[in-house]
């Protein structure tokens, strides 16, 4: 009478042993995995075009982190959407180490500008340290009739729709920087969004826009050679890459301040283990003295530190760029 039973009794534990067998040899399997982490090329995906600072800055430690993880590191420019389109590439990647972001502080104020992205900014992703901080800078055609900022806010008032300004594409910092001026200075200029640093300072240089806002990596050779005039510096302490460049406070427009930084994030659920190593290599090129100075001459300072720290930051700029795009009242194009 109980034979039936007790097969099945038997049945099931026999199926018990072999699940338990079966996750202790996908332990470590798992686990070895990750301690050969990595094996493969890494993708690194840049949500914007070549020749724009986020570019610059990820080719910069691009070598140095090759030597560091013992694989080849490959950039992959995915441009559009103000960032999103590259972004949301790494946010449905696997997550296992092999598709790393490497962007910028528009991170973390696209969610301020496009109400329905198809990523959740905090959720998706995981932080692996940030890489440099640097500001914004106002530069102009060197055929602009105009000396400083003083000159380009009276101008500006006087004719209302004379003016407009270039970035990197709406909702990065570049545009809440020329926002920012416009609030702070009431003298009106036009938005016009690019899809990158590269584009744009092509046309500005061409004469195609007057003005942009972009970071100092994008334009720093060409204020060096002349093809660019520049006019301030988004932050409140002058640019160690351009020290006789003002500051937009000290150019007399108050309360003005927009940094910008470069950071590292990978899809969420990427194993801890896997992120430990991506940071410690990142710290270890972002101490090399030759490195250091290379993201000097583009106007960067490098940062480094824990994954944390990142995560911190990124929490803590979500609100304020809200605001601020609500007091500018910037939407999505």
């Amino acid at each position: 009478m109980n034979s039936l039973p007790s097969r099945r009794h038997a049945l099931c534990r026999t199926l018990s042993i072999s699940a338990l067998a079966l996750l202790a040899l996908a332990n470590p399997l798992a686990a070895n995995a990750q301690s050969n982490y990595p094996d493969k090329p890494i993708r690194f995906v840049v949500p914007y075009p070549p020749g724009g600072g986020t570019d610059v800055i990820a080719r910069i430690v691009q070598v140095r982190l090759q030597a560091a993880l013992g694989q080849n590191v490959l950039i992959d420019n995915k441009g559009g959407a103000g960032g999103s389109l590259g972004t949301d590439i790494v946010a449905k990647a696997a997550p296992d180490g092999y598709t790393v972001l490497f962007t910028l502080s528009s991170h973390t104020i696209n969610p301020a500008i496009f109400p329905k992205l198809p990523f959740d900014t905090q959720k998706d992703f995981e932080p692996i340290g940030l890489v440099a901080s640097l500001p914004q800078i106002l530069v102009a055609n060197t055929a602009l009739p105009i000396r400083n900022v003083a000159d380009l806010t009276a101008q500006a008032k006087a004719a209302p729709t004379k003016f407009s300004f270039a970035s990197v594409g709406n909702g990065s910092p570049g545009h809440l920087a020329g926002e920012l001026q416009v609030i702070r200075t009431g003298a009106p200029m036009q938005h016009i969004p690019y899809r990158g640093g590269g584009p744009a300072v092509t046309d500005v240089m061409g004469g195609q826009v007057p003005l942009l806002w972009v970071s100092i990596p994008a334009a720093a050779q060409f204020v060096k050679s002349g093809k660019l005039k520049a006019l301030a510096v988004s932050t409140t302490k002058r640019s160690s890459t351009f020290p006789d460049v003002p500051t937009m406070q000290e150019a007399g427009v108050p309360d003005f301040e927009v940094d910008s930084w470069y950071g590292m994030l990978v899809p969420a659920k990427t194993p801890k283990a896997v992120i430990d190593k991506l940071n410690k290599a990142l710290n270890t090129v972002l101490a090399e003295p030759a490195i250091r100075a290379q993201l000097l001459e583009q106007g960067a300072e490098a940062v480094g530190g824990t994954p944390e720290a990142l995560g911190k930051l990124i929490t803590a700029e979500i609100p304020k760029w809200i605001k601020l795009a609500k007091d500018a009242n910037i939407k999505a194009d």
